[in-house]
């Protein structure tokens, strides 16, 4: 397939499943706290609002924690399939921390689902509260064994080699290995704001219907405070993970900063805010740069050094334009949304929050700019950790099955085919319930009043009506 090889194709498939289903986890993380607060409001005020608000944002939940968990099942095939030489290498620790995910986390969110989408006529408003807390927690604790796995995976600890497997020896040092904590507070902030800047989207989208709308005006001043609350700690943690990434992954570190080394006479390291990196002549072409900012925020100090790229050997090299790049989206998005959430800061304070109809054009036109920066982060952690697939020890090339190119193209071509169909019709789906009223009327049992069994996604099947069907 365009004279590419067998490992080319597998690395390619699984960076477009995982990119697809690294969305919908995160939606599923933050979508659920942001429920789990408006019971909680509901249950302490009584407001009619937030459980207006509730029963809008469940059917969207529900939808999308159907498709993460769709996705991430083929993933889970993937290490068999295509990675059957990392499965067999490390498959006794990562493995186990996948399936602790699956006892805990999974079971957890199972256990208590049906009663959160289905359960408001049937139990009190209590443990219907605590269903809710608990699918909340659930997606919460997926997150911390998933990027427990994926940390090990960048900076490995508590192991021994045993005829080249990786054995556990401490694990606690596994779990609490020294890029963990750093990557689990960044991605659980990034899934906060990712969709606190859907509801503010959404709520942005029928303030310009209705500016008078109560369930718009709530679900988008709540959006943007916890945008701006978020965003500034989610930019000392970033610093915090970096600090931590030029600790433990040097070269991944460089790459990000597209450094390849100190230049004849120069002292520190500059910010490269533009610049075309070129691998063969080691050299970044049409750079703009920052003379010693760098070193400011990477040492703390205006002349402070850090390894570039030209210190390791050229075969251990990520692909430093896909890294630098990427990198720079994420950064430049989260500057964005920072920007935004303060801007809607000033309109608060100038009484104009929902007034301003050209900031609530913004506000949706930026409905996916969290998501955006968030697949952009992780081809930034992913790519950045190349040649290796376990960093410093397992090369990619080492872990990949033995497989032909063909086969890896003709099951690749076919994922692209179902989760454009798929996802394609899950994600007009969404479009559809979030065109609904967010104060329209919903059964006093909520989506699963009736008394007969439902399945999931049947909470969001009373939410089109004919006319929207036709249209």
């Amino acid at each position: 397939m365009l004279g590419l090889h067998a490992i080319d194709l597998a690395r390619f498939q699984f960076a477009f499943t995982v990119s697809f289903h690294i969305i919908f986890p995160a939606f599923s993380i933050g979508l659920a706290s942001y429920l789990m607060v408006l019971e909680g409001l509901w249950l302490k005020t009584g407001k009619d609002v937030y459980i207006k608000l509730y029963h809008f944002w469940i059917r969207i939940f529900a939808v999308a924690f159907g498709l993460g968990v769709v996705s991430g099942v083929v993933m889970a095939y993937e290490f068999g399939t295509n990675w059957s030489g990392f499965a067999e290498k490390a498959g006794d620790i990562t493995g186990v921390l996948l399936t602790y995910e699956v006892l805990t986390a999974f079971f957890l969110e199972a256990g208590f689902l049906g009663i959160m989408l289905f359960g408001q006529a049937r139990v009190s408003k209590r443990l219907h509260f605590f269903a809710t807390c608990m699918v909340a927690i659930g997606t919460l604790i997926s997150a911390t064994w998933i990027l427990m796995s994926n940390s090990w995976m960048q900076t490995p600890a508590g192991f021994e080699m045993v005829d080249g497997r990786f054995e556990p020896v401490s694990w606690l040092e596994i779990m609490f290995n020294p890029s963990f904590p750093y990557r689990l507070l960044h991605m659980v902030l990034a899934a906060f704001i990712s969709v606190s800047f859907v509801v503010g989207g959404v709520g942005g989208y029928h303030l310009l219907r209705d500016k008078e709308d109560k369930a718009a005006r709530k679900m988008f001043s709540m959006a943007m405070w916890m945008a701006v609350v978020t965003l500034p700690i989610q930019i000392m943690v970033g610093d915090a993970h970096g600090l931590n990434t030029l600790e433990h992954q040097p070269a991944k570190l460089a790459a990000m900063e597209g450094y390849w080394g100190p230049k004849s006479g120069e002292t520190g390291v500059p910010l490269t805010l533009f610049a075309l990196p070129n691998m063969e002549t080691a050299q970044n072409d049409y750079a703009l740069e920052i003379p010693n900012l760098a070193s400011l925020y990477l040492t703390h100090s205006l002349h402070g050094e850090i390894q570039g790229l030209s210190s390791f050997p050229k075969d251990e090299w990520p692909d430093v334009p896909l890294v630098f790049w990427s990198f720079r989206i994420m950064v430049g998005l989260g500057m964005a949304m920072l920007g935004i959430g303060v801007l809607g800061l000033f309109l608060r304070w100038r009484k104009r929050l929902y007034d301003t109809r050209w900031f609530h054009r913004l506000t949706f036109f930026t409905l996916p700019i969290g998501f955006i920066a968030i697949v952009a982060g992780w081809v930034t952690t992913e790519a950045g950790r190349q040649p290796w697939v376990i960093y410093g020890l397992l090369k990619t090339v080492d872990a990949v099955s033995p497989l032909n190119a063909g086969s890896v193209a003709a099951s690749l071509s076919g994922f692209i085919v179902v989760y454009a169909i798929i996802f394609g019709i899950g994600i007009y789906y969404m479009a559809k319930l979030i065109r609904k009223e967010p104060m329209g009327d919903v059964p006093d049992g909520g989506p699963g009043h009736e008394r007969h069994p439902k399945r999931p996604f049947s909470v969001v099947e009373q939410e089109l009506d004919d006319e929207e069907v036709r249209s």
